[in-house]
C-alpha cells in the first residue's frame, strides 16, 4: 500500500483491526458462542469452503450455520502467519494459516492429544463500514483434513 494514499499509522491500524477479527473469529468458535461469529461479517458477508462447494451467505445464514456445531464438540485452532494487505481506506485482504484440533463427544476433562483434524489457510476480504472493519468474505482451503473423530461414550460406573 502506498503511504501517500493511506498514511502509515492508518494502514497499521487497519491491519491490526483485521488481525483482531481473524483471532476473534477463532476465539468465538473455540471458547465462546460459535453463532456469534456472524457479527464479525458484513450483512452480505460469506463463508466458503470450495471442497463440496459449501457457501454460506448473509449474517442470519452464518449465525444458523455456526450455531449448528455439535454441543459436545471440543476444538482448538492455532492461527499463524497472518498477513493483512490494506488495499484502500475501506478494503483489505488477508491470508492466515490454521491448524485445527477437534473431537466430538467431549464430556469434560482432559483427553489424550490428537493429530490435527485440519491444516490449511484462510483467504479473507474485509470492508470498513461506518468506521468498523468487518469480514466481507472468508474462504477456507484445507489441503490436509479428516472427518471429526467422535470420542467413545464414557463408561458408566458399576459400584457394588
Amino acid at each position: 500500500m502506498d503511504d501517500k494514499i493511506i498514511p502509515q499509522v492508518e494502514r497499521m491500524l487497519a491491519e491490526r483491526a483485521c488481525e483482531r477479527i481473524i483471532v476473534d473469529f477463532i476465539h468465538r468458535l473455540d471458547l465462546g458462542d460459535p453463532s456469534s461469529v456472524a457479527e464479525l461479517f458484513t450483512s452480505d458477508g460469506f463463508w466458503h469452503w470450495p471442497y463440496g462447494d459449501r457457501r454460506i451467505e448473509g449474517r442470519e445464514a452464518l449465525r444458523c450455520y455456526f450455531a449448528s456445531r455439535p454441543a459436545d464438540r471440543l476444538s482448538r485452532r492455532l492461527m499463524t502467519n497472518i498477513l493483512v494487505t490494506v488495499e484502500s481506506e475501506t478494503t483489505a485482504r488477508a491470508v492466515s494459516y490454521l491448524t485445527t484440533y477437534r473431537v466430538d463427544g467431549y464430556a469434560g476433562g482432559m483427553i489424550e492429544p490428537r493429530l490435527p483434524a485440519n491444516v490449511g489457510h484462510y483467504e479473507d476480504t474485509f470492508r470498513k463500514i461506518d468506521g468498523a472493519w468487518l469480514l466481507a468474505g472468508r474462504t477456507v482451503f484445507l489441503p490436509f483434513g479428516a472427518d471429526t473423530e467422535r470420542l467413545p461414550a464414557p463408561e458408566a460406573s458399576h459400584d457394588s
